[in-house]
């Protein structure tokens, strides 16, 4: 596929570093020489220096006989006024915007054709939110993916040393369910390598544990895979912006949430957009001020601010001073897995996070959803089965009959309002919602072609 992204930021650099190992045809727009030069030298792509919404720099770049625009500049008025070049004058089929600023959010009718043609929206804000609420309403969740509208979902967790299942084989699991729940074990990472699980596999201290289930399930099977805490009550919120403020917003009518922001400004702004949460004018690394606030009765603590040193060390202090679980807001990639130890208990990307939604809309095949895992060597996807059996290479099949790349494990699949855990006997339908995860990235084109419907296969 030829792609066009515009900007060399971390997210531009993330999103052209997943997709040039697949083999597509990637440039990247920039103002910033040096920028793409350390790109092309890490990478084999091409890059075009100059003003990503210039019709010329759009030509220089190749847009004429590209198929897809991925517009993730730093500013959101060059994103939308790209997309619209390319529509208007270069009739690009698929363009992709990035736009954070809250005032256009609101007003989505400015993203149809007939004003700014915008086929995918991207809120990072929005994103980051969603997945930061998910992390807080699982206690010991490091990770938790929706699938199918949320109606099943993919939990990583850490195997502790006294958590019930390690030392054990993975089909005693089964075993430890109540009856009517079921789960599948989907990866496991030792050492940031990824295992593929088979029933004999044992769960060690320390490994990184991704399952699949029921949502109405998942609080079940985590008691199983860890030994769990109440549910959050006392949040702390460090950083009073776009994600903190909303985030804010959406905790505050059941939990007891406190907002901490320097900027006394900006915290009275948040202040007038909330009801029961407390907003307090403060630096989220003062001990003083954390004492103050019970920061050792706090169930989670969150570092949302724009600053990944002071999210970082606010982050160690509270956990120190007796913070039950700390979530801190990274932007540098190199930072994540440093972080994340028994001092940091989940390090949140919003890249990871953003390219995983932006993976959603340029998979071939119909996959309806791509979630970016462990730096985004891996993947986790779910794909829809279309056709009748003789044109679909996995409808009518059972999954142990399903040739399935390297490293490529069916999780579980959802038919309509039931959510099926994958088991070798079951036989995949027309329109079932398959979960796969994808180890070796290498692999995802030929996941694709099993889910691309040809009406001459036999």
């Amino acid at each position: 596929m030829q792609i066009i992204i515009l900007g060399a930021g971390q997210v531009g650099s993330g999103m052209a570093r997943s997709l040039s190992r697949e083999e597509n045809d990637i440039t990247v727009v920039d103002v910033d020489a040096e920028r793409l030069r350390e790109l092309q030298e890490k990478l084999d792509i091409r890059t075009v220096l100059g003003h990503a919404a210039h019709p010329q720099t759009l030509i220089r770049a190749g847009i004429e006989d590209a198929e897809l625009l991925i517009a993730l500049t730093n500013s959101d008025e060059t994103n939308m006024i790209a997309c619209q070049v390319a529509y208007s004058l270069f009739n690009t089929p698929t363009k992709v915007a990035r736009v954070r600023a809250a005032d256009y959010l609101a007003h989505p009718e400015l993203f149809d054709r007939e004003h700014a043609p915008i086929d995918v929206l991207i809120s990072p804000e929005q994103l980051v939110t969603d997945h930061v609420q998910h992390l807080i309403e699982y206690p010991g969740a490091l990770q938790v993916l929706d699938f199918a509208d949320g109606r099943a979902q993919l939990v990583a967790t850490r195997a502790f040393h006294d958590g019930p299942l390690v030392g054990r084989e993975l089909k005693s699991l089964r075993d430890k369910l109540p009856e009517g729940v079921d789960a599948r074990v989907a990866a496991i990472f030792r050492n940031d390598e990824p295992i593929i699980p088979r029933g004999d596999t044992v769960i060690e201290v320390d490994d990184i544990v991704f399952f699949l289930a029921a949502k109405r399930d998942i609080p079940v099977v985590m008691r199983e895979l860890r030994r769990m805490g109440g549910p959050a009550n006392r949040i702390i919120l460090a950083g009073g912006g776009n994600i903190g403020a909303a985030l804010a917003a959406r905790l505050e009518r059941n939990h007891h949430v406190k907002v901490i922001e320097a900027d006394p400004a900006r915290a009275g702004h948040v202040a007038e957009d909330l009801d029961t949460a407390i907003v307090l004018v403060g630096d989220c690394a003062d001990e003083d001020l954390l004492h103050e606030e019970g920061i050792n009765e706090t169930d989670v603590y969150c570092a949302l601010t724009n600053d990944d040193e002071a999210n970082i060390l606010s982050s160690m202090l509270a956990k120190r001073m007796g913070a039950d679980k700390v979530i801190t807001l990274i932007n540098r990639p190199a930072y994540v897995d440093l972080v994340e130890s028994d001092r940091i208990d989940v390090a949140v990307s919003p890249q990871q996070v953003t390219i995983g939604a932006l993976l959603t809309h340029i998979r071939r095949g119909h996959m309806v959803r791509v979630h970016s895992l462990r730096r985004g060597a891996t993947e986790a996807i779910e794909a829809v089965a279309h056709g009748a059996p003789g044109q679909s290479k996995v409808v009518g099949k059972r999954i142990e009959e399903i040739e399935l790349p390297p490293e490529t494990t069916i999780g579980g699949i959802i038919r309509g309002e039931e959510v099926i855990i994958a088991h070798h006997d079951v036989v995949i339908q027309n329109d079932d919602h398959v979960v796969l995860f994808v180890a070796d990235q290498r692999q995802i084109r030929e996941v694709e072609k099993l889910f691309s419907v040809d009406v001459v296969f036999l």
